[in-house]
């Protein structure tokens, strides 16, 4: 691990200040994703700005009937309030299923949306990566990895973003607030958080350089189930192949993309009387596929046609309640 210096922030408004104002900064809350980073020399931060103990922890209730979940809020937090556990339990399902319950009483809510790729060839640092170093190239094209994207993926990058609390979040149609680096704050849906590859995959995210996540905040719960499933080699701490969050009307996909997937189409064509297989072949007509990772096609739509029936199962189970 390289030399770095360190400091613990006690507001947030010095911790952003600390970030733009020292060269080679970054954030750091619970470390379950950046230390194992740095310890690879895959992230190489010259400063350390510990956010943990801000008190931005919170889970309260809105004014519209919603939650605000702040950003240092812990995953076993957050999955075990009663409050998510009965409005938005899609929410405490996602964050069950993802990493251990060691990872998750360290893990925060904002350091889980920024979580980087699980991508072997990322993490393997004698390989060529346009993650690590752009224009380096992506080895993981020619390569054998049966997690690599089906949606909008690029001749850049085919990794797949690890979150499962993020995919249900995006279906629960949340919202993030965070703190600019001129002092702003600013609130913007969740879903537009994360970046497609394109030909810069080292920009995973749409945060201006310096940008503090304070919350993420809930609407009201949607009517009808919420239901999170996810297809993965292992029974813990392993990564989705494929995952879907139901809540209402709305999909997201998981394990598919570089970024949780909305899957517009698919719920277009449910509403126009579809069914679950004829919408995911709507929404999945554009995929790309590789021998590696074709099987995900038939796993997602199963796995959505499952996850429907699991949700108007439990929204018929409240309304007999």
């Amino acid at each position: 691990m390289k030399a770095f210096t360190y400091e613990r922030a006690s507001d947030a408004r010095g911790a952003v200040e600390a970030v733009v104002n020292t060269p080679g900064a970054r954030f750091i809350a619970g470390g379950t994703n950046l230390l194992d980073l740095m310890k690879l020399e895959i992230e190489q931060p010259q400063h350390l700005v510990d956010v943990s103990r801000l008190p931005i922890a919170g889970i309260e209730d809105t004014d519209e009937g919603g939650l605000r979940i702040g950003a240092m809020a812990t995953n076993t937090r957050v999955a075990s309030d009663s409050r998510v556990r009965a409005r938005y339990r899609v929410l405490s399902q996602a964050i069950v299923s993802g990493a251990s319950g060691q990872l998750r009483n360290k893990a925060t809510t904002g350091g889980n949306l920024l979580q980087r790729t699980r991508c072997p060839y990322f993490y393997d640092t004698s390989k060529p990566c346009n993650k690590r170093r752009p224009g380096d190239g992506c080895a993981a094209i020619a390569g054998h990895i049966r997690e690599s994207a089906i949606l909008g993926a690029s001749t850049a990058c085919i990794a797949v973003h690890p979150s499962d609390m993020a995919v249900a979040l995006v279906a629960l149609d949340a919202e993030v607030e965070t703190l600019s680096p001129a002092g702003h704050a600013r609130r913007f849906p969740l879903m537009e958080l994360h970046r497609l590859p394109g030909d810069t995959p080292h920009l995973e995210t749409h945060l201006i350089p310096g940008e503090l996540i304070t919350a993420v905040v809930l609407p009201p719960p949607p009517p009808g189930g919420q239901q999170y499933r996810k297809a993965r080699d292992r029974a813990s701490y392993a990564t989705a192949h494929a995952s879907v969050a139901i809540a209402g009307g709305r999909i997201a996909l998981g394990g598919l993309a570089h970024k949780p997937w909305r899957a517009v189409d698919a719920e277009a064509a449910l509403a126009d009387g579809a069914s679950p297989a004829e919408a995911m072949a709507r929404e999945l007509k554009d995929a790309a596929l590789r021998d590696e990772n074709a099987f995900k096609v038939p796993l997602a739509t199963r796995l959505v046609a499952a996850t429907i029936a699991e949700a108007q199962a439990q929204a018929g189970a409240g309304r007999d309640a």
